[in-house]
């Protein structure tokens, strides 16, 4: 049997074909040349090389073509889902990456509350299958919790370990908190992780934005007001705008604290509010609070809570003044502001004895009465007015019912019932027998200065154009009237401390003793200063209250809204005004030159 020679073999033979050694015939043809033997095979060789090639194209090709036919098929239903599917979605992944509370940023979106992963210590006394819930004795795993948080107590956190009860041992702890314990090496001891409320601006705002407790509830201020928006799966997403400022409630805060240092002051309030929209771009009241502290709120949150603007009602004195000489302008019981009243000092009017601060001489016209800020001349003002028209103005700017805000602590004033009495009608008239909020004196004074409109104060930013609640109390030239008289008063009378250069303030102060069922204290006084700034086109109100502030040093031995309260506004103005577009310029004011008076000498509180 013949065996067949590979091609290979021949063509890389030197030698001549030869006979297979078991007698096999040649695997040439007999007689032929050896070259061509060769080059036949060399030729078959390239033939196999050149269809290998061929089939390897055409498999790439198709390969190619199926990777190209799954791309467009991809591609297809991508769009398909994007442009025509409205089958419902899972949401469940998208609401994962959500926090379990909505963030509250300021108006220019600086975060003021925001929800964060953290830790919380949980002891789980069954941890090791029924076996001891510890591996140390609850006294020694105690003592060594408290190094790591030296506020807890011993005795109660080794009561609760023998105990064994599970329970939370402290929420939100730091992760090397977490590490420390985990060196322990007692398994009863977890950290599961929560999602916590973390306010990034410390005590800042905090009566205004309130605190979540450990359930995860909203409480006090806006996280209260805003709990259901807050906690919507729908809307957590997107952040609740406030119409805060944080750059203003700093200022604010910043001299309110520094006023109650200097005045040795229990307390305090102030704010700053758009005079067209109502909205409030600062709300400061100390003493505050740490809403990142919620276990200290618990046990002392009422005593830390007291906001002055919005819950807090006083009769708050001469910045009422203002209010009985615009509607006595109103009513035209007023026409001539150069009309002169009887003052001397002390007078009966309206059957009681009212005196002034200082005798300022026999007789007042109207302008030097506020700027002198004589109670004489404005009770001769309210019995001349009347009660009904004097109580239907002060119903018009909401002084007969609760402040308008979102917040729910709201203070209610102690309207008088029935018919008032000429007595209840001359000392309303100048500040006293009607208490009410700081903020409702902010609503009127902005209705006094923007033209007339009475507007509701609200927290949340409002967007442009859009319309507010509103209601005139005061034409149009009453409030231009009343805008020269309050810039006379920052000019030459008992607000000259507010009178910051170039920026045009004017406003009113008042002092009064603080009442209560035992009667009026003679040693205890609120101070308030209520302005608006600039008087030739005003945009914003300020306004700043202490309580019980105390003649010192600072003071110039002086307690009164003059040297305490006024000069708050003085020093807050100049450091919010540029931030909120207003730069001081001396180029131009408002004229109040037909109503300025020859101005006696001494000063009214």
């Amino acid at each position: 049997m013949k065996r067949a020679v590979p091609a290979l073999a021949f063509a890389q033979k030197a030698g001549p074909p030869s006979t297979n050694a078991r007698g096999g015939g040649s695997a040439a043809v007999a007689g032929a040349p050896r070259n061509w033997i060769g080059a036949a095979q060399r030729v078959e060789l390239a033939d196999v090389r050149k269809r290998s090639v061929l089939d390897a194209k055409l498999r790439a090709r198709w390969v190619l073509r199926g990777f190209a036919v799954i791309a467009l098929g991809a591609l297809a239903q991508i769009a398909h889902l994007g442009l025509f599917d409205s089958a419902p979605r899972d949401e469940t992944t998208a609401d994962a990456l959500l926090p379990d509370r909505g963030d509250i940023v300021d108006r220019n979106g600086v975060p003021l509350a925001r929800a964060f992963p953290a830790y919380s210590l949980w002891f789980n006394p069954n941890a090791m299958g029924g076996g001891p819930p510890l591996v140390q004795s609850p006294a020694v795993v105690a003592a060594a919790l408290v190094r790591i948080f030296p506020d807890m107590n011993l005795a109660d956190l080794t009561e609760r370990l023998t105990a064994g009860k599970p329970g939370y041992l402290r929420r939100r702890i730091l992760p090397e908190e977490a590490n420390r314990i985990h060196a322990l090496g007692e398994p009863a001891l977890e950290f599961p992780r929560e999602s916590e409320r973390y306010y990034p601006q410390g005590s800042m705002g905090a009566h205004f934005l309130g605190y979540v407790d450990a359930e995860g509830h909203g409480q006090y201020g806006m996280e209260q007001v805003l709990d259901h928006r807050l906690t919507d799966h729908a809307l957590r997403g997107t952040p609740s705008v406030l119409s805060i400022d944080t750059r203003v409630q700093g200022a604010l805060e910043d001299e309110l604290l520094r006023a109650i240092h200097e005045s040795n002051a229990a307390g305090g309030g102030a704010l700053v509010m758009d005079v067209d929209t109502g909205e409030v771009l600062g709300l400061a009241s100390l003493p505050s609070f740490d809403p990142n502290m919620p276990r200290i709120l618990a046990a002392n949150g009422q005593k830390l809570m007291r906001n002055h603007i919005t819950s807090e009602t006083y009769e708050l004195g001469s910045v009422f003044k203002p209010l009985t000489v615009a509607s006595a302008i109103e009513a035209g019981t007023i026409t001539n502001l150069a009309r002169r009243y009887p003052a001397n000092g002390s007078r009966e009017v309206g059957g009681h004895v009212v005196h002034d601060d200082k005798n300022f001489g026999a007789t007042l016209d109207v302008p030097e009465a506020l700027v002198h800020s004589s109670n004489i001349v404005l009770a001769q003002v309210g019995e001349e007015l009347g009660a009904d028209r004097l109580s239907a103005t002060l119903r018009s700017l909401g002084f007969d019912r609760r402040p308008i805000i979102e917040l729910p602590a709201r203070g209610e004033p102690s309207w008088p019932r029935g018919k008032w009495s000429d007595v209840t009608t001359t000392t309303i008239a100048y500040g006293h027998g009607l208490a009410v909020t700081p903020l409702h004196i902010a609503c009127a004074y902005a209705a006094l200065v923007n033209g007339g409109v009475w507007h509701p104060a609200t927290l949340m930013k409002l967007a442009p154009g859009q319309t507010v609640p509103s209601r005139r109390v005061f034409q149009a030239s009453t409030s231009a009237r009343m805008r020269q008289l309050l810039r006379l008063i920052t000019e030459v009378g008992t607000g000259r401390s507010a009178n910051a250069a170039g920026f045009r303030v004017g406003g009113k102060t008042g002092t009064a003793e603080i009442g209560d069922r035992g009667g009026y204290h003679k040693d205890r006084v609120i101070t308030t200063f209520a302005s608006a700034f600039p008087m030739d086109h005003p945009r914003y109100i300020v306004l700043a209250t202490l309580e019980e502030p105390k003649a010192t040093a600072a003071t110039s031995g002086q307690r009164t809204a003059a040297w305490n309260a006024a000069p708050v506004v003085g020093r807050v103005v100049p450091r919010i005004g540029p931030l909120l577009g207003i730069m001081p310029d001396d180029s131009h004011d408002i004229d109040v030159s037909d109503v300025r008076p020859l101005i006696a000498n001494g000063e009214g509180e």
